[in-house]
């Protein structure tokens, strides 16, 4: 069969592109490049270079402020600090979502802190929200706060037929429920004060894991049990930030691959509330750094999965397993909560397979950014520590803590400690004009805490201190724990773990000693980053009080005048170094 000879095809000229033709085609490209925003890593990854080059801009401004208060005329008013754009309200710089995105999901690794280094910071003063008021006073802040001081509702749509809370007008409101206990935390409380010793002065610190907004630590004061609660930065947003509005201990963390910044056998009873923390998962690890935490003869609480839950029945019999190879007692399993209790020493045999081989041995209260472990590390004085053998609250404040001589500095040190913070608080409030024991001041941070004097002599008002002990200072959060005091480790060359407009008042006793290398003398980061830091977790009209030699003095104040805070210096109490002043400060509340 012949083949059929057909002619070439004709080919069309290429149309010229009309406007129309370029207007649509750059609309399907802008969409394009949106879809890829918002469903690709892509949008994080160009938001942290925006931060970036915001760091990179704000320089030039960090050098000009450091070179003013370094210079010997300390000239600060020829440069002032400006303010971060608005949608930073709410800006953690080592809890940053955007940050966060990078790192990887493994153990929850990227819910955990991480820092932008010194300087990388943008150098601003994070403003309020538009319509912030000063915070309702303690104690009813317990109960209701301002809506405009955060206004997120998120948690009021979800939980709110759960007790959490509730919008009514201009305020939040908190009836005190939580998920396992939506009839409120003084019932439930209650409840388990029919196991656990709650009122008998026994139990004094507790640990409330992953908290939502804190209610079962609240009324826990009524028990005169103090609780530090915490929770992770995530969809929720803002339940630490509510915790702390309301007046309630509380700070930003997520247990994922690393210790808790606290020291051993600190806490005399943790509790989760539906807090999901898989326990048993990673050979243990999870439940071992509870084990870590928990003092020996303390009470742990869990409530929700994977107590006598459904479908979770291979995970409740793996946790009772785990528990009980640790040598703990069972309590009680009262529908979904079980109450366990920590023996006062090792009294079981299976508890050898867990401990950490002697090549793995370690400080168990090394805390600051260290790897979680899946083994026990044997410690020493845990008899002495024990629930039983220290004095019931309030006598615990004042005894010396069984782990004081294993110290260099001895008893000795802690009582004059107590005696000299005993003055200088009193100097305080009949000399300086502090506001402290007024409905003014609820939250306190103590940022450079030794023993805890500052806030052993608070204990009568009606204030919570954090005791912050600098992660490059000796370790000395076990003996606060011991007296009945709470608190964590902490760098002051990076950001705190809270939210901004947090803390009434600061106080700091040698803030040249917080960013000193001990061994070279060097420093390792500036006060400028420190004091900008400050004015980031201080409520607008805090205080700040800061003891130093007059060198530093004179250079903290010219960067309080930077960043808008009004100073005064005085001379400190008679009987104290008289090479020392007291800077104090306020921030004023500026829009």
């Amino acid at each position: 069969m012949g083949h059929i000879n057909l002619p070439p095809p004709r080919r069309s000229p290429p149309r010229p592109w009309t406007l129309l033709d370029i207007a649509a085609f750059s609309l399907f490209a802008a969409s394009l490049f949106l879809l890829l925003l918002i469903l690709t890593p892509l949008g994080d990854h160009l938001a942290e270079s925006g931060r970036r080059s915001l760091a990179t801009e704000s320089s030039p401004l960090r050098t000009s402020v450091i070179s003013a208060v370094d210079s010997p005329s300390g000239g600060s008013g020829r440069v002032s600090v400006g303010v971060c754009p608005t949608e930073d309200v709410d800006y953690m710089p080592c809890e940053d979502p955007k940050r966060s995105s990078h790192f990887s999901r493994d153990m929850n690794f990227y819910r955990e802190r991480h820092c932008p280094l010194t300087g990388e910071t943008p150098l601003c003063l994070v403003p309020p929200p538009k319509g912030y008021r000063i915070p309702v006073p303690w104690p009813d802040s317990l109960h209701k706060i301002w809506h405009d001081n955060m206004p997120y509702g998120k948690i009021a749509e979800r939980k709110g037929h759960q007790g959490w809370m509730k919008q009514e007008g201009s305020y939040f409101i908190f009836p005190g429920g939580g998920t396992m206990f939506p009839d409120g935390a003084e019932q439930y409380i209650a409840k388990l004060g029919q196991f656990i010793p709650i009122k008998s002065g026994l139990i004094r610190t507790a640990l409330d894991m992953g908290c939502g907004v804190a209610s079962f630590g609240g009324y826990m004061l009524k028990e005169n049990i103090i609780t530090m609660s915490f929770a992770p930065r995530d969809s929720h947003k803002s339940q630490i930030q509510f915790a702390l509005e309301r007046g309630i201990p509380a700070f930003v963390a997520m247990l994922g691959t690393r210790r808790l910044p606290f020291s051993a056998h600190s806490f005399d009873l943790v509790h989760c509330s539906r807090c999901l923390i898989p326990f048993t998962a990673y050979n243990g690890t999870y439940l071992i750094e509870v084990n870590r935490l928990l003092r020996p003869g303390g009470y742990l609480v869990i409530s929700g999965p994977p107590v006598q839950w459904a479908k979770q029945e291979k995970e409740w019999a793996d946790l009772q397993k785990l528990a009980s190879g640790l040598c703990y007692e069972l309590i009680t399993v009262d529908g979904n909560t079980a109450i366990w209790k920590k023996p006062r020493e090792p009294s079981c045999r299976e508890l050898g397979k867990y401990f950490c081989p002697v090549a793995n041995h370690d400080d168990s209260s090394e805390a600051w950014y260290y790897k979680l472990k899946s083994c026990v590390t044997q410690g020493t004085l845990t008899v002495e520590i024990s629930m039983n053998n220290l004095p019931n609250w309030p006598e615990r404040l004042s005894n010396p803590s069984p782990r004081i001589p294993l110290m260099q500095t001895g008893a000795n040190v802690f009582e004059a400690d107590t005696r000299r913070w005993g003055r200088r608080v009193a100097y305080y409030k009949n000399s300086l004009n502090i506001r402290l024991g007024t409905p003014h001041v609820r939250n306190v941070m103590d940022m450079n805490a030794f023993y805890g004097g500052f806030a052993a002599a608070l204990i009568n008002d009606p204030v919570w201190v954090m005791n912050v002990v600098p992660a490059k200072k000796p370790l000395t959060l076990d003996v606060i724990y011991d007296r009945g005091l709470i608190g964590v480790y902490h760098d002051w060359c990076e950001a705190f773990s809270t939210y901004p407009r947090t803390y009434d008042l600061l106080h700091v006793s040698g803030i040249s000693s917080l960013i000193r290398d001990s061994s070279s003398g060097h420093t390792r980061c500036h006060l400028v980053d420190v004091l900008v830091e400050m004015d980031r977790i201080l409520r607008p009209e805090g205080t700040v009080i800061i003891r130093d030699g007059p060198d530093v003095i004179n250079k903290i104040t010219s960067i309080a005048h930077t960043i808008r805070w009004t100073t005064e210096v005085y001379e400190n109490e008679p009987e104290s170094n008289k090479g020392e002043k007291i800077l104090v400060t306020k921030k004023t509340f500026w829009k």
